[in-house]
Parts: structure tokens; sequence; C-alpha cells
């Protein structure tokens, strides 16, 4: 339902006090999460609430009954105006503030050694470590010096590969003529191929 502002809002949560106590059961602090708790100012305790989970203070600390104070779902002055069911609710105060700090405490080193630890990268095989380390430790005249040392190498692979092998090729198929079995033929083919491409050339630059 959308809050209009002719709709109530949610107030500040005040310590007043009311005789009449909620019907639902007690609150148990030993059954609170202890981070849900805070005992630091015993006067000002507050404390979540376990049906709208907003934090509401604890009235009556001088009084033998302590319960929650009257209190809106929402946040004041944003939320509608629901009044929470938990609203004066009473406190049974069955762990003593040290108790509380001290499961605070616990709590706090639980999450800690739940948290996940640094993901170390995996170790090299010996085989690659010394490869890494070799090439960390080299030097630049160290570089040119195995540059140097493959270069023979390199220059008679090259001239292996422009080599022409000796023979037919391939091997078992027949030779490659080199010049026109009928010279006569070719030179009359030739002529017209140079007539044609003559006459196209012209007609190009006719047009």
């Amino acid at each position: 339902m959308a809050i209009t502002a002719a709709m109530p809002t949610a107030k500040e949560r005040h310590r007043t006090r009311r005789k009449r106590a909620s019907t639902l059961p007690a609150i148990k602090l030993s059954k609170l999460l202890p981070s849900h708790i805070d005992l630091r100012d015993p006067l000002k305790a507050v404390l979540v609430c376990e049906d709208c989970e907003t934090w509401v203070p604890i009235t009556g600390m001088y009084s033998k009954v302590q319960k929650l104070v009257p209190h809106h779902t929402g946040k004041a002055g944003i939320a509608a105006a629901l009044r929470c069911r938990s609203s004066n609710r009473r406190i049974e105060w069955d762990m003593t503030i040290p108790e509380w700090r001290q499961a605070l405490t616990d709590a706090v080193k639980e999450t800690s050694s739940r948290q996940a630890t640094v993901v170390l990268p995996k170790a090299f095989s010996p085989q690659t470590d010394r490869t890494l380390r070799a090439r960390a430790e080299r030097t630049s005249a160290g570089r040119l010096a195995d540059w140097n040392a493959v270069l023979p190498r390199v220059a008679d692979a090259d001239k292996n590969r422009r080599a022409i092998p000796a023979g037919d090729a391939p091997t078992e198929g027949p030779a490659v003529p080199l010049a026109p079995q009928d010279v006569a033929a070719h030179d009359r083919r030739q002529a017209e191929l140079g007539k044609q491409y003559a006459a196209r050339k012209a007609a190009t630059t006719a047009a």
C-alpha cells in the first residue's frame, strides 16, 4: 500500500513507560545473537526486535520489569505507522553483561576463522622453476651470446631450405619440359595473343 502525505508515519522510539506488557513470551537475551544486543551502556540498552528486525530500546531499567518500548515496524518519519506486535514485550535477563561481552568476543573470533584465506598459486615443477630462475638470471650479454651460438644452425637451415633438389621433381613423375615442343606453333600463338592485346588496348584508349 502506497504511503501518502495524509497517512501517519512511524514515530521516534522513546523510553515511555507502560504498565501493560505484551502477552507474547518474554525475550531471552541468551537466545539472541550477541551482535543483536548492545549492553555497552546498560541504562541505554538496545536489541534487535525479533519481529520487525530493527534496533529497539529497552525501557524500565530501574523497575522490576524491563520491556521493549512501543515502536513501529519501519523507520521513523518515513515508513507507515504500523505498530510492531513485540511492543511492550518483556525482556528476560538470563545473562550478565560480562557474559554478553564474552559471547560477543567468541562470535567475532568464530566469524574471523570462517573468512576465506588467500589462495596461493600452484607451485611450479622443479624443471619449470629452474627454467624461470635461469631466465631471470640471464643478462643482455648472455642472451646475445646464446643468439650468436645458434646463428650457424639458423644459417644452415636457411641454406638447405633454398637449395633445389637434384633430379626431376616429383621423383616418380615425368620430367617437366623447359622448352615448347613445337617452337613454330608457340611463336604463332604468341603473335596472335600480342595482336589481341594491342586491339583491346587501342579500343580502351579510344573510349
